[in-house]
């Protein structure tokens, strides 16, 4: 899953009407329903400090307070009001997982005991070797379960199957679906369709042939997160979309390539930036990479956009995520009524990809790669353009499945 950019300090700000962090939110949302979430909340800690009527402070728990935000989190899996779709995809809501116990909540709220207040929102963490060997383990896990996303994908598969199998091979693996519960998001991966730029939740409507859909997984295991996504093609595509999902895959790559001790998150962006500028596609601007590790979201973020003001230098023993998502058409983005799908402002597509990154004393190691039993459903992105001869040799010799000296090269 991915942070917002936009807000510099992301431990000062929360959201008042579903209580995500600033990093995942806008401050549009923070601002429109502050008063009426104000007034719950102090009515809520008046009756908790003793200081309100006697039928308040005997009233059972939880107050009206929580219940207000319990609401709140429901009413997006529920409740659709009028709006103004961007894109052809319509909306079918189905019934999302009863209220599911997380390594978040304190009770079923969803919210994360330690994460919006940690210092790790400020520092960025260098892992010990400890850590490090937990996260490679998790991260396979992650890779694995997204593995077995990709092969389930086809005409007539429903998200929500998607979802199913990723839950499954998670909890089957030992470990926790870290979306699911948090912040009230209701299910174990993000499935986000065409338009759809991210955090997509998985529902009842069918894949249709010429889809593109994006899966974006992560999982929780031994204390740690992994976090990745890639964009699949449902059936025969259109070849402006095939471009698409090519350009987002190797902005990744170029970006991955500049990652070692030393160089600054800024950078980043501006790689990613030229390549999909000279594509004629755009980057996302309201959404970035993030540290990970024992907390899903932390310092440092990563945007993807030119230009950007992202502060730090990459260090060895550091985890974390490049994730760009590139638009066909502008960079603009729009929030669905349930809080979490954000699309593309004109209804055009979108496409993600994403790995997990470790800084080495001598570059990178990316620990969501691709493993020698994935499917090898990305290769689709190229075979045209290995045909017609326009494709680079390090490419053609993945596609021959002969191996690279570079360790984040796709086999």
């Amino acid at each position: 899953m991915s942070g917002g950019s936009d807000v510099a300090d992301t431990t000062s700000l929360s959201c008042a009407r579903c209580g995500k962090p600033a990093h995942l939110h806008t401050q549009d949302c923070f601002k429109a329903s502050w008063s009426s979430h104000k007034a719950v909340h102090l009515k809520a800690k008046l009756s908790s400090l003793g200081t309100g009527t006697p039928h308040e402070q005997n009233s059972d728990l939880p107050n009206e307070g929580w219940q207000y935000c319990l609401k709140k989190g429901q009413a997006r899996t529920q409740k659709l009001p009028h709006f103004d779709w961007t894109g052809y995809f319509s909306r079918i809501m189905s019934a999302s997982y009863s209220t599911y116990p997380s390594v978040y909540s304190s009770g079923i709220y969803g919210i994360p005991k330690t994460e919006p207040n940690s210092d790790l929102q400020h520092v960025v963490e260098i892992k010990t070797p400890d850590q490090i060997e937990r996260m490679r383990e998790t991260c396979r896990i992650g890779r694995e379960v997204l593995d077995a996303a990709a092969r389930v994908i086809q005409p007539g598969v429903t998200t929500d199957e998607i979802d199913r199998v990723v839950h499954d091979a998670t909890i089957a693996a030992g470990g926790y679906p870290s979306p699911l519960n948090y912040h009230f998001f209701p299910k174990s991966c993000c499935t986000s369709v065409n338009e759809v730029i991210c955090h997509g939740i998985p529902d009842a409507r069918k894949l249709e042939d010429g889809d593109i859909v994006n899966v974006d997984v992560t999982v929780y295991y031994k204390g740690v997160h992994g976090d990745l996504n890639e964009t699949y093609f449902v059936g025969n595509v259109d070849e402006e979309s095939r471009r698409l999902v090519q350009c987002t895959y190797e902005s990744l790559e170029k970006a991955i390539a500049i990652v070692k001790p030393g160089v600054r998150f800024r950078e980043i962006g501006e790689v990613i930036n030229r390549h999909t500028t000279m594509s004629g596609f755009s980057v996302v601007k309201s959404y970035c990479g993030h540290g990970i590790g024992e907390l899903f979201h932390c310092a440092p973020n990563i945007p993807h956009y030119g230009r950007n003001k992202a502060v730090g230098v990459m260090k060895a023993g550091q985890t974390f995520t490049i994730e760009p998502m590139i638009n066909a058409g502008v960079w603009r983005d729009r929030m669905w009524p349930d809080g979490w799908t954000a699309v593309t402002a004109d209804g055009k597509r979108s496409a993600q990809f994403e790995h997990t990154l470790l800084v080495t004393e001598t570059g990178v190691e990316v620990l969501t790669g691709r493993l020698p039993s994935s499917p090898n459903v990305t290769a689709a992105i190229w075979m045209k353009h290995v045909v017609t001869g326009h494709f680079i040799s390090s490419q053609q010799k993945w596609m021959a499945g002969a191996s690279s000296s570079i360790p984040w090269q796709l086999h």
